[in-house]
Parts: C-alpha cells; structure tokens; sequence
C-alpha cells in the first residue's frame, strides 16, 4: 500500500507540478471535482481553449485520473475513484504549486 501511494505521489506531482500544463490540469480537476462536465462547458468555465482543454483530459484520462463516458461532443468527465481516494494527494501538491505561484508574482 505504501508504494501505491507513492507512486500516485509520483504521478501527481509529475502531471500537476512537473510539467508546464500542470496547472491547467489542476484547474480542470478541481471543477471536475464540483461536477461532472464535457470539454466544452470546462473551457468555458476555466476561459481555456476548447483544443487545450481536450488535450489536457486526454493526459488526465490516460494516467488514469479521470474517466469519461459518451462520445464525442457529449461525452462527460469525472474524476477517477483512484484520483478520488488520493485528493489529499492532490491538495497537498495543488497547495505547493499556489506558494510558488504566489512567490514568482511577488518577484
């Protein structure tokens, strides 16, 4: 068990922290987090392109952080059972990405 949270750790802060995109995945997945949505409505929520938004849930989707269900323009995300059960994970690492965000305005 130890080492699955290890590597959600990993995986977390690789796809939220340690990539230029990270943020806006974090954006998406706490509005995922409020409710279930389809690309559209997430780029109009979060003033994101449409094509940056579908790339950022097909990254989400294939590291297993959120499911989808539908096709195409009615297909809706939510965030995966195992993203669910590490949301602490994630708050812990969203939370450090806000220091840093906040000391690079500063500068």
């Amino acid at each position: 068990m130890a080492f699955r949270n290890r590597s959600r750790r990993h995986l977390l802060h690789w796809l939220i922290a340690g990539t230029r995109g990270g943020v806006n995945r974090g954006r998406l997945i706490l509005e995922l987090r409020e409710e279930p949505m389809n690309a559209n409505q997430l780029g109009y929520a979060l003033g994101v392109d449409y094509r940056t938004v579908r790339h950022h849930l097909d990254v989400l989707e294939k590291n297993g952080l959120v499911t989808s269900m539908g096709e195409r323009y009615g297909k809706m995300y939510f965030l995966s059972l195992e993203l669910e059960e590490s949301w602490d994970l994630f708050e812990e690492i969203w939370n450090e990405i806000g220091k840093r965000l906040k000391n690079d305005e500063s500068e």
